[in-house]
């Protein structure tokens, strides 16, 4: 038996690999693949707000000596999720009205 072949009978499993690949890529569009793009970057955007305001209102808690542990955060935590939100949502309106989404249809 062969490094490149399995006890099942099948070989040369960089060719299976390229084959499955090969398969895969020409399953997504460049629309879909655009799309996916847009849509990572709308989930990323959304989470760095949230995480970005909530450290600000953790180092407002903890360095600041003001005494309002934990509402800082807490206050900061919710104005993260709303600007993550209005981000999305315009994020996602501007994809809407873009033309390039058409494309594939014509």
């Amino acid at each position: 038996m062969s490094k490149d072949s399995f006890p099942d009978g099948s070989d040369d499993l960089d060719r299976r690999i390229s084959e499955a690949q090969e398969k895969h890529n020409r399953g997504i569009s460049d629309a879909e693949g655009r799309a996916e793009g847009r849509g990572w970057a709308v989930g990323i955007e959304f989470v760095g707000a949230v995480l970005v305001s909530g450290f600000i209102g953790w180092a407002i808690d903890n360095w600041t000596g003001l005494g309002t542990k934990p509402w800082a955060m807490v206050v900061m935590l919710i104005l993260g999720f709303m600007a993550g939100t209005r981000q999305a949502m315009k994020a996602s309106a501007q994809f809407d009205a873009t033309p390039d989404n058409d494309e594939d249809k014509a």
